[in-house]
């Protein structure tokens, strides 16, 4: 595909690095915002840029927010003994979504996954065990998806949590197995929330 400008080519280069979008798709997308007024495409562009310059990472849980603590930490509502383990925040997102789970979180950053060169010293195990330790938690919910590298994270959790005084639970699999939890609909992923079972080793 050859452009006549070199700033059309360069951003059609940069969108259609996006997850599914292509070359086709970048251009529509470029051709849009030629259409749109200067001051909304600036507004898009700065907030972009604020993803990476003004955005934190909770330091209690992991999640992504405009503070050093997140709202969800700071809610004093929520309930402190129950903790919800997720892969990363869209998977937060999707179980909020459901307003079915009024406990806290702790977000991983990702799955065990040998293949992929990601290990355990790679996500936030470590501190997750240390909340159990240190916090009042009375129970773990294992919100991870029903995948090989899901399964591997959970076995691998629950061997680290076995010796602590905690109920380790696991979403009720009404999620289909290979299935991501960020793109379940609300009422199978409210249903695998209340119906979380526990987990044995």
């Amino acid at each position: 595909m050859e452009f006549s400008s070199k700033i059309v080519s360069d951003a059609v280069e940069a969108l259609s690095g996006f997850p599914g979008i292509g070359r086709r798709t970048a251009l529509r997308l470029v051709m849009y915002l030629l259409n749109r007024p200067e001051m909304e495409v600036a507004k898009l562009a700065e907030s972009l840029i604020k993803l990476k310059t003004d955005l934190h990472l909770c330091t209690f849980c992991g999640n992504v927010s405009d503070a050093r603590v997140c709202d969800i930490c700071n809610n004093s509502s929520r309930s402190n003994g129950i903790l919800c383990v997720v892969e990363d925040f869209s998977d937060l997102m999707a179980i909020e979504s459901t307003r079915q789970f009024s406990g806290r979180y702790h977000v991983l950053g990702g799955l065990i996954s040998p293949m992929d060169g990601v290990g355990p010293d790679d996500l936030s195990i470590s501190s997750l065990v240390q909340r159990v330790e240190n916090e009042s938690i009375t129970e773990v919910v294992m919100a991870l998806s029903a995948t090989i590298e899901g399964d591997t994270t959970l076995f691998y959790i629950g061997k680290k949590l076995k010796s602590l005084p905690v109920k380790m639970s696991c979403i009720a699999r009404g999620i289909s197995v290979g299935g991501e939890i960020e793109y379940a609909d609300e009422v199978t992923l409210g249903r695998s929330i209340l119906q979380r079972t526990e987990y044995n080793l």
